[in-house]
C-alpha cells in the first residue's frame, strides 16, 4: 500500500462517493472508504484496493476510531475527500432547531472534524483536501431549501479559509460545486417536499407549487461519474482550480444575474 496513492473518502456509499471510489480504484489508488451504513463493510469486503471503515459524523468518538483504523494501515494520505451530506426540506421558521443542527453537523462540522483529525496523515504526504460543496453554496438561498444552503454557504467560507491557511504548508484545498446529479439525494427531494408540505402550517400551498419543478431537475441530472472524473483531475493535476462548478442548474444560474428584489418578486409570484 505504501507504494500506492491513498485516499480517504467520507460518504463512500453515496452516488458521488461510490463513483469516486470506483475511479480512484481504476487508477491504482488505495481507498479508505468511510460511511455510517454497515453495508459498506460487505460491499468492499473482497476488494483489496479498498479498506472500508465505519464513521458517524455526529459522533466524535467514531471519528477518533476511524482515524486509529486508518493510521494503523498507512503512515500518510494523499487525499481527504469529504462527500457525505444530507438534504433537509422545509421552512426555516417552522422546522425545529434539531433539523438545522443535524444538517450542520454532517455537512459542515463533520467535515471540520475529519480534516482536523486526519490532518497529520495528510501532512505526512502533502496531500490534498476535497470538500464537496454545491451550486447552492454560490447562490442566494431558495425558499424551503434554507438548511442545505446555510450548510453549504458555511462550507464555502470554511473551505476558503482552510485553503488560504494551508497554502503556507503547500497543501491544496479544492471545492467541488455540483448541480443536479443522479443520486439518491436528488431522487429523494420530491418525497422530502411532500413531507414538508404535509407538516407545514403556513406554506402548504407554496410547497405544493414547487413540486412540479423537481422532476425536471432530476431529468436534467447527470451521471455521478462526471463528478468523479473532475475529482480525479483535481487530485492529479499540478495546478488545480480552487473550485470546480459542474452541471449548474441553468434556471438558478440565470436568476443570479438579476437584482435580488426582482428574483424575490418572481419566486413569490411562481409559488403563490
Amino acid at each position: 500500500m505504501e507504494n500506492k496513492k491513498t485516499a480517504l473518502v467520507i460518504g463512500a456509499l453515496g452516488g458521488l462517493g461510490s463513483a469516486t471510489v470506483e475511479i480512484l480504484g481504476e487508477h491504482s489508488w488505495h481507498v479508505f472508504t468511510a460511511d455510517v451504513r454497515e453495508e459498506l463493510l460487505q460491499k468492499y469486503a473482497a476488494d483489496d484496493s479498498v479498506s472500508p471503515i465505519l464513521i458517524d459524523l455526529c459522533d466524535k468518538e467514531s471519528i477518533h476510531r476511524a482515524y486509529a483504523s486508518v493510521s494503523s494501515e498507512t503512515s500518510g494520505l494523499d487525499a481527504i475527500i469529504n462527500m457525505a451530506g444530507i438534504l433537509q426540506v422545509g421552512s426555516v421558521i417552522e422546522r425545529p432547531l434539531e433539523a438545522l443542527e443535524k444538517t450542520l453537523q454532517i455537512n459542515l462540522l463533520g467535515v471540520y472534524q475529519v480534516n482536523q483529525q486526519f490532518f497529520p496523515l495528510l501532512m505526512a504526504k502533502k496531500g490534498r483536501i476535497i470538500n464537496l460543496s454545491s451550486e447552492v453554496g454560490r447562490q442566494t438561498a431558495a425558499p424551503f431549501n434554507g438548511f442545505y444552503s446555510i450548510s453549504k454557504h458555511a462550507l464555502e467560507a470554511y473551505s476558503d479559509a482552510l485553503r488560504r491557511e494551508l497554502s503556507f504548508l503547500e497543501i491544496k484545498v479544492i471545492k467541488i460545486q455540483p448541480g443536479p446529479f443522479k443520486t439518491q439525494m436528488t431522487q429523494n427531494a420530491e418525497q422530502l417536499f411532500l413531507e414538508a408540505e404535509s407538516q407545514s402550517h403556513y406554506f402548504k400551498k407554496n410547497l405544493a407549487k414547487g413540486l412540479p419543478y423537481l422532476p425536471k431537475v432530476y431529468n436534467n441530472a447527470k451521471n455521478p461519474q462526471l463528478v468523479a472524473k473532475i475529482i480525479l483531475k483535481a487530485l492529479t493535476t499540478k495546478s488545480p482550480k480552487t473550485a470546480y462548478a459542474i452541471n449548474m442548474d441553468r434556471t438558478r444560474t440565470i436568476l443570479e444575474y438579476f437584482p435580488v428584489k426582482w428574483v424575490d418578486a418572481l419566486i413569490k409570484k411562481v409559488l403563490s
